[in-house]
């Protein structure tokens, strides 16, 4: 029994010691500005990856045309002092083919009001959002809104750092 009680209590030390050591990683990885996602030609921070058919091509961020961000700006108000701002993007698709995944990276300039002023799209991890489970695809010659209210009055910096068709 109690070398039962040792094998299981090394086993929950090894899986701990794994899952801290892979959450470092991924902490890291998204420091170091590497997204959350695998990009097959390893693209790099600064850059969109662009996958579509299985090969890859990485474009400088604002040199990605195929697919862009369109911001409106619905209103800004100051509520105690504070400035509030909030934006619908559209993201556009005018290609032939269904975008599967998209990610898109923000910075500090995308300071949320509060945790519930972000829909359409979900935050993954940190400086990265991505589609919500209900929307699996923008199809072609198709769009889709996401919207959020933030502090300030300055349109935040948004980048497609991910996309596969």
């Amino acid at each position: 029994m109690k070398s039962i009680v040792l094998i299981l209590l090394g086993l929950l030390l090894t899986i701990a010691f794994v899952s801290a050591q892979n959450s470092e990683e991924f902490n890291d990885a998204v420091a170091r500005g590497r997204p959350p996602y695998s990009c097959p030609g390893n693209c790099g921070g600064e850059h969109t990856c662009h996958v579509k058919d299985n090969k890859c091509n990485c474009y400088q961020h604002g040199h990605y045309r195929e697919v862009y961000l369109v911001f409106k700006c619905i209103n800004s108000w100051v509520d105690c002092g504070r400035t509030y701002t909030q934006y619908d993007v559209t993201i556009v698709n005018p290609t032939n083919c269904n975008i599967l995944d998209i990610y898109i990276g923000y910075d500090y300039s995308f300071r949320l009001r509060d945790s519930s002023s972000l829909w359409n799209m979900v935050r993954i991890s940190p400086g990265v959002m991505t589609l919500p489970s209900y929307q699996e695809s923008i199809n072609a010659h198709a769009s889709y809104t996401f919207g959020f209210i933030i502090e300030g009055n300055r349109q935040p910096n948004l980048n497609i750092l991910y996309i596969r068709f």
